[in-house]
């Protein structure tokens, strides 16, 4: 359990630093330590509201979070984030979509985050709400938020600023992470609660904990280029390691 902990803490450190809220990592990390795989999405999705929900305050304090866009991007994406929770799945193919979703989030996290002046979105910007539902879809089933796919979409588009991006992020990951916890609960019933809160505990206070550093890391010292850097290398690793396994 101490590794484990050790390796919530750093993954929320890393991924609050960069806006997201780690759910993929959080779920291969138990998938690799042979955790039951009926729970793992539970406790991964609250584990993300807890890393991203002082994230989506502050940037609603700071006035950053363009609503009306990241609104309807979430209420798109929220009820097939439902509907992914309440998806019977066999553990073959969790791990797999699991394994490749980590692949990919490394991917997305090396791609250019377009920083510079925003010159108007594309057209295919309109494309953004469609683009939503399986996002959130594959949010409820394998216990992620989905922002961390939809952010470089959202950037190759020009859909907004940067921190107008990472703010509908945050947004889209806390709503689909509550919507799929609530699809989990229905599934799996109280038995599978009862087991994720045994198990949660501790990993919530280190994720808490590691979240809160990453933000304060990210803001006072290390550059974004970095910490996206060993995010990636992070998520690839054990993606790869989760697939090798299977």
């Amino acid at each position: 359990m101490a590794a484990l902990i050790v390796g919530f803490f750093l993954t929320a450190l890393l991924y609050a630093s960069v806006g997201f809220g780690g759910g993929s990592t959080y779920t291969a990390l138990l998938a690799l330590s042979e955790v039951d795989y009926r729970i793992l999405p539970l406790l991964s999705l609250a584990c993300n509201i807890v890393v991203v929900a002082g994230s989506s305050v502050r940037f609603a304090r700071a006035r950053v979070t363009p609503w009306r866009g990241a609104l309807l991007l979430t209420a798109t994406a929220a009820p097939a984030a439902f509907l992914g929770g309440l998806t019977p799945i066999g553990e073959s193919a969790f791990l797999t979509i699991l394994g490749g979703s980590l692949v990919l989030t490394a991917i997305t996290l090396i791609l250019p985050t377009g920083d510079g002046p925003v010159s108007g979105p594309t057209r295919f910007a309109r494309a953004m709400p469609f683009l939503a539902v399986p996002l959130g879809y594959l949010a409820g089933l394998v216990g992620i938020g989905g922002g961390i796919f939809l952010a470089p979409f959202l950037h190759l588009t020009k859909w907004n600023s940067a921190r107008a991006i990472a703010a509908t992020a945050s947004l889209f990951i806390l709503v689909n992470s509550l919507f799929g916890i609530a699809g989990q609960l229905l599934k799996g019933g109280a038995g599978r609660l009862g087991a994720a809160v045994e198990l949660g505990l501790p990993l919530l206070i280190a994720v808490a904990v590691g979240g809160q550093i990453g933000s304060f890391l990210a803001l006072k010292y290390l550059p974004q280029r970095w910490i996206r850097l060993g995010t990636a290398a992070l998520t690839g690793w054990v993606g790869v390691r989760l697939l090798l396994n299977f």
